[in-house]
């Protein structure tokens, strides 16, 4: 069996009939929540089960559940959390436990819902002038306890049956625009992002699924790193990543041109899956016919990908929630 080359939403809290006769020809390789399909438990579950219904298999679901300003899910159906880089520092140098239990704790609530997959970690390296839209929910300015920390954020999905994304590769922390709005630039030398960023993906180059950066690397290329070969082919060989590489959503206003031809461009510079959000049918559509089934390579990493996903372990929630608060010196939730 071959996928499609995408990652699709739906308009609302089930799939319309047209909705399920597109996904059913499209064959998506996954899909994505938002706030827009979330009402309560039983009505999450009945959508998870639309979309592996219209699909006819066991297909990933996926959601952005950081905490802090970043997750779909909010209470009842989630804790709500400190941002990310707020909950590192009040743990200090339990962050590494700290963060794992976070995210054991939110894979506990995703898989119960049926979602099996969240866009994190983030290995981003803030800096000075890391554009606020992203600041707080990245881990720390020193590569490699970032990449610690993105290493237990990662393990805490697994353990709890969920799959992480990781996620911007090759690094979004020296952008100073927000790229759903705007085409960041950096100007960094590459002895200086070899040394940071990249260092940081590098560390993490064996998780199953990432997720591309919408920015311009002047050093390297002209164009996005989503959409450059050069930069694909960097993430690959430089940085080591052979996961299943998606893009960031390509209707976000960092990507220019039309959404079939920035679909073609992804696929054609490297990146196995486009991910397409907040469209309407037509334009998802759209997008499906131009990414077409996924390549031989894409389908080898999304085979080993949903390998990964395992049942989740076992967890006593009280005793994980008793720990978390120990370290975090009693203030968990935001």
């Amino acid at each position: 069996m071959t996928f499609g080359a995408t990652i699709l939403d739906a308009d609302g809290l089930r799939l319309s009939a047209d909705e399920k006769a597109f996904f059913r020809d499209a064959d998506p390789f996954g899909f994505i929540l938002f706030a827009r399909n979330i009402a309560d438990a039983g009505q999450v579950r009945a959508l998870c089960n639309d979309f592996r219904e219209a699909v006819g298999r066991d297909c990933p679901i996926t959601i952005d559940q950081e905490g802090g300003r970043v997750q779909r899910l909010r209470s009842p159906l989630g804790r709500e959390w400190l941002p990310p880089l707020e909950h590192v520092q009040r743990a200090g140098a339990g962050a590494e436990r700290a963060m794992y239990l976070r995210y054991r704790l939110i894979a506990d609530e995703l898989h119960g819902l049926g979602i099996d997959s969240n866009c994190a970690p983030i290995a981003d390296v803030a800096c000075a002038d890391t554009h606020e839209f992203l600041k707080n929910r990245c881990y720390g300015e020193d590569a490699p306890a970032v990449a610690a920390i993105g290493r237990a954020v990662a393990q805490g999905h697994l353990d709890g049956g969920v799959l992480p994304v990781l996620k911007h590769i090759p690094g979004h922390g020296r952008a100073t625009a927000d790229s759903h709005l705007d085409l960041p630039h950096v100007a960094s030398t590459p002895d200086l992002l070899e040394q940071t960023d990249f260092a940081a993906f590098r560390a993490l180059n064996d998780l199953p699924l990432g997720m591309t950066a919408h920015l311009v690397y002047d050093a390297y290329d002209s164009r996005p790193a989503t959409t450059s070969p050069v930069m694909m082919q960097l993430i690959r060989e430089q940085i080591g990543f052979d996961g299943l590489v998606m893009t960031d959503d390509i209707s976000m206003k960092a990507l220019k041109g039309s959404l079939t031809d920035i679909t073609r461009d992804s696929l054609a510079a490297g990146c196995d899956v486009v991910l397409l959000c907040n469209a309407p049918l037509a334009d998802r559509i759209a997008v499906a016919e131009a990414a077409g089934s996924m390549s031989e390579a894409a389908q080898t990493r999304a085979d080993r990908a949903l390998a990964a996903r395992k049942p989740p372990a076992d967890l006593d929630i009280q005793a994980a929630e008793d720990e978390l608060a120990a370290l975090m010196g009693g203030q968990v939730y935001g």
